[in-house]
């Protein structure tokens, strides 16, 4: 099975966005000299949470669980990778397509092109993140879920979740 069906047959569809990341993926590891990552040695940060995200998980080995896969969503098709041993780092930033293409044409496009036709290759501009941390868990006292330690509020006595913290916004009337 080639890498492009890896990606399709985990995505469950092939299409434009899936290509794409598919090609970012293929560039940032020529560029850094990538492989997959079996733990937070490659580290991606995702603009967007769309399909191609799902080539960057099967090419680099980033997951969310991982803790090496990061969304820093800003709507745009641009990916940041890091190599921790290194220190090396590429920001791959999605050019516009050359002209109107429908759906079946734009995502052959972007298989038929290299990297560096497709992307400008751009410094990162968030510094490397630091590794996942684990953190201990406590019960919240307002609706008794498991909640990890670093997303428990205290009020008053209480230790919250943020779904139970009560909401602070002093210009809500």
């Amino acid at each position: 099975m080639t890498d492009w069906e890896k990606c399709a047959a985990f995505h469950g569809h092939v299409c434009g966005g899936l290509a794409i990341g598919y090609q970012a993926a293929r560039y940032a590891r020529a560029l850094l000299g990538l492989g997959s990552s079996p733990d937070e040695q490659t580290v991606c940060i995702a603009e967007n949470d769309a399909c191609g995200v799902d080539a960057v998980q099967v090419l680099l080995g980033c997951s969310v669980g991982r803790g090496n896969l990061l969304f820093h969503i800003t709507g745009k098709q641009a990916f940041s990778f890091y190599e921790r041993t290194s220190g090396r780092s590429v920001r791959l930033v999605l050019r516009p397509a050359p002209r109107e293409m429908g759906r079946e044409e734009a995502m052959a496009w972007y298989l038929s092109r290299e990297g560096e036709e497709l992307f400008d290759v751009k410094e990162t501009t968030i510094p490397l993140p630091e590794r996942a941390r684990t953190f201990g868990s406590y019960v919240c006292d307002g609706c008794g879920e498991m909640t990890g330690a670093n997303w428990i509020r205290l009020w008053g006595d209480k230790k919250l979740c943020l779904d139970c913290y009560p909401k602070y916004d002093r210009f809500r009337v």
